[in-house]
């Protein structure tokens, strides 16, 4: 199998397509033929399919997308050879080719958004770089620049996008400027600095005179003996390649910079847990067709400038009131802006609402938070967003009136709005398959501060009781460490086959099970979660799952699961018992298991009866600032005053331990010190006073000298 066997076909595929240049309903024919042909369903290439006009880099582009399965790419490939005539060998091989975003797919803007020539410019432009390809002459580069700076500056092109483009149709001649292509020629440190400072720098759409003295410039040095390719395929192929080994090697180091730990305030929302959010794309979503067409989501207030740059809601509402109104509170304002730069995180859903009663579209997050400051509006905060749903839906009841609401916890609502989309999908579409990363026991080890040995009793345990309890004191990682046990016993971080929730006083059976709630007019039979999930575990039986309950001990267990708790006994999986609310027979699945988490420091526990004893495994987690993990963690952070902070913590961990009202679950976790960020006096001084010194008032309320000794010394560290 040839490494670059792509190149022949996409050449004669290219040169065919040149025939349709005068005839593009014949194209626009041929295309949907292909589709016929395969049996997959047809991409939105126009506003419902109706195709007025299409250009060839968007019918490229039905074969280069990153969503697009392999079998499913060479299926195309086939019909193309078939309707298109074309005598090269189908490829096999797609190393070194870029591929478009699937939620951005199209070269051009939909009927009534794009400009009137757009589509003959991009023929045009096509038609010039295969000439320009065939006989690369100055004359004929001059008319091609004139085309490639108009193509680049229409809206929804960049850089990327456009010189992909004319990469596919001739890669001997252009060089794609993907962000791999650019991250490897710039910044990866592979190419010689000398180089690199010749090159011009990247602009967000890059003129044709700057990029052709790229290709030149790279062409000239690949020649030369600086470097081991040949061309821009092999140059473009190292790209991906190298990348993604430092991705690879950058995981750990990531993972752990996204806060080591989210059992504790400090670490802010947990990075695997997916958040749903209701949106309003300005005053009744008057930005929408906007937003969804750059494939962005934006909101306003960016008159105070990077929300990055505020430390707290309490500075971004300072900020407004010296802005705009100092007679107003901002509270709501402050708290969706700080949710928008700090909270929402790239896998996010994303529900676009239109007013209080309709929804016009559904989206997942792609980027974390940007600031552009080149936008002529106040909407320059901006997430990039993969949009998926485009239309009209009844809104489930009345919309919240702010702009950005996260809804996550509100699982019968989001239940609700999923249903809007899910109605809507035809029964014969076929599903593209979700690439979830392996995570291994390596990975757990990596990711969790615990040694090898304990890992293997964490695991035995659970294989053997299949429920089990982590417990430990405040910050030990307890809901890190739960889901990564779930992912590394899985052997892949798939999160469809893991469920968290979390039991208070008041929750329920009718919570959990299943049970009546009220609905518009009447009463209707709502199922928790627990029962959708073993019935989801259960038509899964080759997979294992992983049902995830913190503070589990706030609940009575007894109440919570009803007749179900005989159940979840290990030797009790698969036995049938009748449902309270239900005409059916309800078991627990074999490959269903149950990690629970306790927090030991909690004082207003009371002891946990026998029946949850006898049905779970206890394992305790400690404060791991001697592990081998911790302390490379500490390494890195390289921080005089830190390193003295957790020697201080390690001697009142000691004392706690020792006290007789206290003991070992009240010792201090790891997790306080577990940050993705550079560790300042500031951030110091904020774990001190906000974190350590409360959590000691709360220890030692009745022993103030003591509780004031301490804080001298903590403060003292970090002096």
């Amino acid at each position: 199998m040839a490494q670059f066997d792509w190149v022949q076909f996409y050449k004669e595929f290219a040169h065919n397509l040149l025939a349709y240049k005068d005839d593009r309903n014949k194209l626009i024919e041929n295309v949907k033929n292909i589709y016929k042909q395969t049996g997959i369903n047809l991409p939105t290439l126009e506003k419902d399919n109706q195709i007025k006009d299409i250009d060839p880099f968007t019918v490229f582009g039905l074969f280069n997308k990153s969503s697009l399965k392999e079998s499913n790419r060479i299926k195309i490939l086939n019909a193309i050879a078939n309707i298109f005539a074309i005598k090269a060998p189908v490829p096999t091989n797609f190393d070194s080719i870029p591929v478009l975003n699937n939620q951005n797919a199209t070269f051009y803007y939909f009927v009534g958004e794009r400009v009137e020539n757009d589509i003959d410019n991009l023929w045009e432009f096509f038609t010039q770089a295969l000439a320009y390809a065939d006989n690369p002459v100055e004359s004929k580069k001059e008319k091609l620049s004139k085309l490639f700076d108009l193509v680049i500056n229409c809206k929804g092109n960049g850089n990327s996008k456009v010189t992909m483009g004319i990469y596919w149709i001739s890669p001997d001649s252009f060089l794609n400027l993907d962000s791999r292509n650019e991250w490897y020629i710039y910044e990866s440190g592979k190419l010689p600095e000398s180089f690199v400072t010749s090159l011009p720098k990247i602009e967000p759409k890059i003129s044709a005179v700057k990029y052709f003295e790229i290709v030149e410039k790279l062409k000239v040095f690949l020649k030369s003996n600086e470097n081991s390719f040949k061309d821009f395929k092999e140059l473009s192929y190292e790209a991906w390649r190298y990348s993604e080994k430092v991705n690879q090697e950058k995981k750990i180091a990531k993972a752990k910079a996204k806060n080591t730990d989210t059992d504790i305030a400090l670490a802010g929302t947990d990075v695997d847990t997916i958040h749903y959010w209701i949106y309003s794309p300005g005053d009744n979503a008057c930005k929408w067709d906007e937003f969804y067409a750059s494939g962005i989501m934006a909101i306003g207030w960016g008159e105070i400038g990077d929300l990055s740059l505020f430390d707290s809601k309490d500075e971004m509402k300072k900020k407004m009131k010296a802005i705009y109104d100092p007679s107003l509170s901002y509270k709501n304002a402050a708290h969706a802006t700080w949710q928008f730069a700090n909270d929402m995180k790239k896998g996010d859903v994303v529900f676009v609402k239109k007013g209080m009663h309709q929804v016009v579209g559904r989206g997942v997050v792609s980027s974390d938070y940007e600031y552009d400051d080149q936008r002529d509006d106040a909407y320059k905060n901006e997430r990039q967003m993969d949009w998926t749903n485009k239309g009209e839906w009844t809104h489930p009841g009345q919309a919240a009136m702010k702009t950005l609401t996260d809804i996550t916890s509100y699982t019968d609502y989001v239940a609700k709005l999923n249903a809007l989309f899910e109605e809507e999908m035809p029964d014969d579409v076929e599903e593209e398959e979700i690439i979830c990363p392996n995570y291994t026991e390596a990975d757990f080890l990596d990711d969790v501060y615990i040694d090898a040995d304990k890992y293997i009793t964490l695991t035995t345990l659970i294989h053997n009781k299949k429920n089990i309890i982590l417990q430990g004191a405040p910050g030990v990682g307890k809901t890190y460490a739960a889901k990564r046990l779930a992912y590394s016993m899985m052997g892949v971080k798939d999160l469809t086959r893991v469920m968290m929730i979390q039991f208070h006083q008041s929750y329920s059976y009718e919570d959990f099970i299943m049970g009546f709630r009220p609905s518009i007019s009447r009463f209707e039979l709502k199922k928790g979660p627990f029962y959708s999930f073993c019935k989801k575990a259960e038509i899964d039986s080759d997979n294992d799952y992983f049902f995830i309950i913190d503070e589990i001990n706030r609940g009575n267990l007894s109440k919570i699961f009803g007749e179900l708790f005989m159940l979840i006994e290990n030797d009790k999986r698969g036995v049938e018992l009748q449902l309270l609310y239900s005409d059916e027979k309800f078991s627990v699945p074999e490959n269903v298991y149950i990690i629970g988490m306790m927090n030991t420091a909690d004082r207003s526990l009371a002891m946990l009866d026998y029946a949850l004893r006898r049905r779970f495994a206890f394992f305790e987690l400690s404060p791991a600032f001697e592990t081998d993990g911790f302390k490379k963690y500490q390494k890195t952070k390289d921080n005089e005053k830190f390193n003295r902070l957790i020697l201080t913590i390690e001697q009142l961990n000691e004392e706690i331990e020792n006290d007789e009202t206290l003991g070992r679950g009240f010792r201090i976790g790891h997790s306080y010190l577990c940050t993705k960020k550079d560790i300042d006096d500031a951030w110091l001084k904020n774990v001190v006073d906000y974190e350590l010194v409360p959590l000691l008032n709360e220890y030692w309320f009745d022993e103030p000298s003591k509780v004031k000794n301490w804080k001298d010394a903590l403060k003292e560290a970090i002096k």
